[in-house]
C-alpha cells in the first residue's frame, strides 16, 4: 500500500467530512430516505467529476502547489486574478469559521478540567499551534491527519453501532415534505459537504511520482469515504428518530441532546467526532491557503505563516458577528471555484497538444464537460431559487 496516496485520500475525505455532516439528517430526512440518498449521490457524482477536471488541469501544467500556479499557466493574468480572489474569499471565510468553532471547543474542554481560558486566548492558541503544524508541510499534515481521521472514523463507527440495533424500518419510508423545489434548496448544504477540491493542487505536488490511475483513485476514494459516512449516518438517525422530530430541531445541539438521552455516553462520542471533524477540515483548508500564499508571495516560511493565519484570526476575534452573513455566500463562491474554474482550466489545457500520454485526463470528453457545466448552473439556481 502506498501510504502517501492513502494519506492523501484521507486528507481529501477529512477536508470534506466536517462537523456539518451531523446536520444532514435534519436537512434530508423530511424528503424521505430514498430521495435523500438519490440527491446526495447526484451531488457527489457532480463534485467528484469536477474535482477530476481540476486534477487533469493540475497534472497537465506539470503540477502546481496552489490554484494560483494552475490559473497562472492556464487562464492568464485575468483568470489568475479572479481565481485568487475566489480562493481567498472562500478559504479565509472557512478558516474564520473553524477558528471560531475550535476556540469555543478548546475553551469548553479546558474548562471541564478546571483550566479557564478566555475565548480569544483559546482561538489564538489553537491558530498558532495548528498553524505551525501546517507550515511544516503537506507531509506533516498527512501524518497528523491519518491519526485524527482514524479517531474520527472510530467515533463514528461507535455511534453507528449504538444506533443501528434500534433502527426502526417503519420510519425509513416517511416523507414529510414532497416539495422537490425544497429538496433542490438543500443543494448548497450537500455541495459544501463535498468541498474538498481546494487541497487537490497541494496533493498533486505531494504525489509527484504517482501514476495517473493512482491520482484518479486518490480523488475517487477520498470523495467516496464521506459519501459512505453521510449515508450511514442518515440511515442510522432516520431509523431512530422520525422525520417529524428531525424537522423540528433548530440546530445540531438539539439532535445530539435527544440522541444522548436515549443512548448513554453518546454525547461525548459525538462531541469528539465534531471536534476531530473540525480539526481535519481546518488542516486541509489551511494547507491549501498556506500553499497558495507560498506560491504567490515567494517569501520565507514566517512571512507565509503570518499572511496565511493573521486575517482569519483577526476576523474570528473581531468580526464574528459580521462573518455569519459572509458565510452564507461561501457556497455561492464554491460553485465558481469548484465547478466553473476547473472547467475553464480543463478546456484550456485540452487545446494544447498532448506531449505525455501518461498524464491524467478525465473521461467523458466534451459531453462530460457540458454535463458538469449544467451541474454548476443547477447549483447556482439552487442558491438563488
Amino acid at each position: 500500500m502506498n501510504l502517501k496516496l492513502f494519506g492523501s485520500s484521507l486528507i481529501v475525505a477529512g477536508t470534506a467530512l466536517g462537523a456539518g455532516m451531523l446536520a444532514i439528517p435534519m436537512v434530508l430526512a423530511q424528503f424521505g430516505l430514498l430521495w435523500g440518498t438519490i440527491f446526495m449521490l447526484f451531488i457527489w457524482a457532480g463534485t467528484t467529476y469536477a474535482a477530476l477536471l481540476l486534477l487533469e488541469a493540475s497534472c497537465k501544467v506539470g503540477g502546481g502547489a496552489s490554484m494560483n500556479a494552475i490559473a497562472r499557466e492556464t487562464l492568464g493574468k485575468g483568470g489568475q486574478f479572479v481565481t485568487n480572489g475566489l480562493m481567498y474569499a472562500l478559504l479565509v471565510c472557512l478558516l474564520m469559521a473553524y477558528i471560531i468553532g475550535a476556540g469555543d471547543l478548546v475553551q469548553k474542554v479546558l474548562s471541564a478540567v478546571g483550566f479557564e481560558l478566555s475565548n480569544s486566548t483559546s482561538q489564538i492558541g489553537f491558530t498558532v499551534l495548528v498553524g505551525i503544524l501546517v507550515s511544516a508541510g503537506t507531509g506533516a499534515v498527512d501524518k497528523l491527519n491519518r491519526v485524527l481521521f482514524t479517531g474520527m472514523i472510530l467515533s463514528l463507527i461507535f455511534t453507528l453501532f449504538a444506533l443501528t440495533p434500534n433502527v426502526s424500518f417503519d420510519g425509513l419510508a416517511d416523507v414529510v415534505n414532497k416539495d422537490k423545489v425544497e429538496l433542490i434548496k438543500t443543494s448548497s448544504v450537500l455541495f459544501t459537504s463535498f468541498g474538498f477540491m481546494v487541497v487537490i493542487p497541494s496533493l498533486v505536488t505531494y504525489n509527484k511520482q504517482a501514476s495517473k490511475t493512482q491520482l484518479r483513485n486518490m480523488i475517487v476514494v477520498g470523495s467516496t469515504i464521506p459519501l459512505v459516512c453521510y449515508l450511514l449516518w442518515l440511515f442510522a438517525v432516520v431509523g431512530n428518530l422520525s422525520a417529524q422530530q428531525l424537522v423540528q430541531f433548530a440546530n445540531v445541539s438539539e439532535l445530539i441532546s435527544v440522541l444522548s438521552q436515549q443512548y448513554r455516553g453518546l454525547e461525548f462520542i459525538l462531541s469528539l467526532f465534531t471536534g476531530l471533524a473540525l480539526l481535519t477540515s481546518f488542516l486541509g483548508v489551511a494547507m491549501a491557503l498556506y500553499d497558495q500564499n507560498s506560491d504567490l508571495l515567494k517569501a520565507n516560511k514566517p512571512a507565509v505563516y503570518v499572511t496565511t493565519f493573521i486575517l482569519p484570526l483577526l476576523g474570528a476575534l473581531f468580526a464574528a458577528e459580521h462573518f455569519l452573513a459572509i458565510l452564507g455566500y461561501a457556497g455561492f463562491i464554491l460553485v465558481f471555484l469548484a465547478v466553473f474554474v476547473p472547467i475553464s482550466m480543463t478546456l484550456k489545457v485540452r487545446r494544447e497538444p498532448v506531449v505525455d500520454n501518461g498524464v491524467y485526463q478525465a473521461g467523458g470528453g466534451t459531453m462530460g464537460v457540458s454535463m458538469i457545466f449544467l451541474f454548476g448552473c443547477f447549483l447556482l439556481y439552487a442558491q438563488v431559487v
